[in-house]
């Protein structure tokens, strides 16, 4: 005799399903019960429409609701509008919720908080206050820790927190789950000070007593404000109170790894050998720590002990932080070993792992590679595509980024800020200043101009762009500034060349209270660079760890180098160098070996070149360099063996470029660049302004041509380089008196430095050239970089 199913036996099993998530057997409990031909009652209805919205099946949940009729019961409402909300179908939640109000129901606790769920989208957020009042006015505030848990979500998901806090602080329900819920909120949205002196005002009130999960709010917050002081002070409470679990120690490891602080490292490294338990996530701290500090390779050896010796596997986040360093080191063999244990485990389609692979393969210039990474995410979400931009971009391809650009046009509404973001700092890297302010216009339609991370990402986009200006009114329009902020424009001021302006708005940001990060302490020294200010950047090196605790990292030592080298103080460079408290790296030595250029020193550029290769045999950059130096020193023979030494390597220089945007249109060109449609009217003004520059002084520098061939050979080579191409290009491209931009993916030699300054003058036009180093604007005959470059 079959089985014949009674309706306690079902709600039992849909009540498992919904608890499981298990929309089969679900599915399969139901089909029992239609076949059965029991007459369902509200309550077994109830559980389907519960059981098919946590599927995700919001259709069949409907339908089901939708049978209902008059049998409707407050419970009904609150799991259909739940579902709606749940699956992001806030419209129909508020219809929903509207009809349950006509039939004079008044709603329950899980109704209001489905109602503000569907509240928290941008679209639907106004109606929030509504709700807001119909809660107040019924006395929900006062009953139920949940309404208020709701509200203060659909506050923050709004970056409304000054309305979160004052329902937190109005006549409603607290427990410590609230405290520890808006301590979070607070860090999360950039309020990191906020959500630490919340977390004090709770101690001080000592209704409620933290726990692990409010002081890992905390320290996260301490983390974002990068204070050690602090964050050794909660460590010391969480120890005190014994409430160092495996949770806090995570923190306590992030803390220490992010948080700039002579020893911090080791503490870091300590806090991790004192858990009881190393999980996968506290091992993942740790890497990320060593990666954000530049410590690559003690990353992937972090990572070879977790699996070899720990017997701890990775996740899809670790995963992430290992790609991360092996596309910091240029890594490509490591990071195709990572690759194949991703595909093995069915990872990729993860969208942030995803997104780590493209990463780590444009930068390795292995461009195929990243677009089969890209085509093999399960999602094809927006960060992809702006991850896949932003490193064909780094390579230039920028025919193939404006082909990929496309799909946005339709795809504006699944956009987030750190899409924004991302797409904003790619339209930096090649100038396209035309997308970027679409990109700008796009996120102030969708809410987003407010953002901090999107401020701060339109003022690195303004000012790489050559429009500083513009950066300079983003910041100043800003209700609320971070460290980024304040190093966001710092970096601008000195890569435009106004290193007295970004040195003044230095000592703003300490005098504002912010506290300088490593980051910040690179673009004062660079700005310090730029201006040969030796002793001023002497002063700010030595302040750093003196006044600010913060530990010299590799690309500060390369700082100082530059700095010395640039002043021709390459044998107090040299000295520099051997005081390091560690060993110096590529970086440090390539900056030496390029400083050498200027006063020919061969011989000290040799030793540069010698620790570069023992380093990196195969790096390129310290053979074009060396070639370089010997070429200017007349030792063609040095050359010829460099040369030879690069092809039988199959090392590649690479080839210079320069490219223009007019109209929302790359012009890209070459040396010697014949491609374009109009060569010959480009080649034709460039004969020109080479016969009228001649005139008030121009005298090619033959010297910058690295071959052993005639004069008069050497001053045709040096007429077809590329910057002058564009220069050309754009003085009759570019309409009326304004400036020419061009941007150059190596530095502008010198020859085409004086070239363009007297084309300035000739022609009475504004020219800005980016090169990799920074920008100089040519106005009348002189030069922004003051002929310090």
């Amino acid at each position: 005799m079959p089985y014949q199913p009674d309706l306690v036996t079902c709600s039992v099993l849909l009540r498992s399903c919904i608890r499981q998530r298990d929309l089969h057997h679900g599915r399969a409990v139901h089909r029992l019960l239609l076949s059965s031909g029991i007459e369902l009652d509200t309550a077994i209805y109830n559980s389907l429409i519960t059981m098919y919205s946590k599927g995700g099946d919001y259709a069949t949940a409907y339908s089901i609701f939708s049978k209902l009729g008059v049998n409707c019961d407050l419970v009904s409402w609150a799991s259909i509008i739940s579902s709606a909300a749940e699956n992001r179908r806030p419209r129909d939640a508020l219809e929903l919720f509207c009809k349950m109000l006509e039939t004079d129901s008044t709603p329950e606790v899980y109704t209001f908080c489905a109602v503000i769920k569907a509240c928290s989208s941008h679209e639907f957020f106004s109606l929030g206050w509504a709700i807001l009042a119909f809660v107040i006015k019924i006395g929900s505030l006062k009953e139920n820790g949940a309404v208020v848990s709701s509200l203060i979500d659909m506050f923050a998901e709004n970056n409304d927190l000054r309305s979160a806090r004052k329902v937190f602080d109005g006549p409603s329900y607290r427990n410590l789950v609230l405290w520890t819920q808006l301590i979070t909120r607070y860090g999360q949205k950039g309020f990191a000070k906020e959500a630490v002196d919340l977390f004090v005002q709770m101690l001080l009130d000592g209704e409620f007593e933290p726990d692990q999960f409010t002081l890992s709010s905390a320290l996260s917050a301490c983390t974002e404000l990068e204070s050690i002081k602090l964050g050794r002070q909660l460590h010391s409470f969480a120890i005190r109170t014994g409430t160092v679990d495996a949770s806090v120690g995570c923190s306590l490891v992030d803390m220490y790894a992010k948080c700039e602080d002579g020893n911090s490292m080791d503490n870091a490294r300590k806090v991790f050998d004192e858990m009881l338990v190393q999980s996968v996530v506290s091992w993942t701290a740790l890497m990320s720590g060593y990666v954000q500090r530049g410590w690559n390779k003690e990353a992937l050896g972090l990572f070879n002990e977790m699996v070899l010796v720990g017997g701890v596997k990775p996740n899809a986040f670790t995963y992430s932080v290992i790609l991360k360093a092996c596309a910091n080191m240029l890594d490509l063999a490591f990071g195709q070993q990572i690759h194949a244990h991703i595909a093995k485990l069915g990872l990729s389609s993860i969208n942030f792992v995803g997104n780590a692979l493209v990463s780590m393969y444009t930068n390795s210039n292995s461009m195929g590679e990243a677009r089969k990474a890209f085509n093999q995410l399960h999602t094809q979400n927006m960060i992809s595509y702006s991850t896949t931009i932003n490193g064909q971009v780094a390579n230039e391809s920028t025919g193939e980024a404006s082909e990929i650009a496309h799909p946005f046009k339709n795809m504006v509404r699944g956009v987030n800020a750190f899409t924004f973001a991302s797409l904003l700092s790619g339209a930096a890297r090649v100038g396209l200043l035309t997308k970027g302010q679409k990109l700008h216009a796009q996120l102030l339609k969708a809410g987003y101009g407010s953002g901090l991370p999107i401020c701060n990402s339109l003022i690195t986009m303004y000012s790489r762009c050559g429009y500083l200006d513009d950066a300079c009114k983003v910041f100043s329009e800003m209700s609320r500034r971070n460290v980024i902020s304040w190093t966001s424009m710092i970096t601008g001021y000195a890569k435009h060349g106004y290193a007295d302006k970004a040195l003044e708005m230095f000592d703003e940001m300490i005098s504002a209270g912010v506290r300088p990060n490593g980051t910040t302490y690179t673009a004062v020294l660079t700005a310090c660079s730029h201006a040969g200010l030796v002793n001023r950047g002497k002063e700010h090196f030595n302040s750093m760890q003196r006044v600010h605790r913060i530990l010299p990292r590799m690309e500060h030592y390369a700082c100082m180098v530059d700095l010395l080298g640039r002043s021709g103080y390459l044998d107090e460079a040299m000295n520099f160098i051997n005081s390091m408290p560690m060993k110096a790296d590529v970086l440090v030595w390539r900056t030496l070996l390029g400083a050498c250029k200027v006063p020919g020193n061969v011989e000290l550029g040799e030793i540069a070149a010698k620790n570069i290769l023992e380093i990196e045999p195969q790096d390129s950059a310290a053979h074009v360099l060396l070639s370089n130096l010997y070429a200017k020193a007349g030792k063609w023979d040095e050359v010829a063996k460099i040369r030879v030494a690069m092809k039988e390597q199959n090392m590649n220089k690479e080839a210079g470029k320069s490219w223009l945007e007019i109209e929302n249109v790359i012009h890209e060109f070459h040396v010697g660049d014949t491609c374009h449609p109009r060569a010959k009217e480009v080649y034709a003004k460039l004969d020109d302004l080479i016969r009228e520059i001649k005139q008030i002084g121009y005298v090619p520098d033959t010297s910058c041509v690295l071959h052993d061939i005639e004069d008069d050979v050497k001053e045709q080579f040096l007429i077809q380089h590329s910057e002058k191409i564009a220069v050309a290009f754009g003085l009759i491209a570019v309409s009326g008196s304004k400036p020419i931009r061009v941007f150059k993916n190596l530095r502008v030699c010198a020859d085409c430095h004086n070239a363009i300054k007297l084309i300035s003058k000739a022609t009475r036009r504004d020219i800005i050239v980016r090169d990799t180093n920074r920008f100089h604007r040519f106005s009348n005959g002189r030069c922004s970089c003051g002929e310090y470059w």
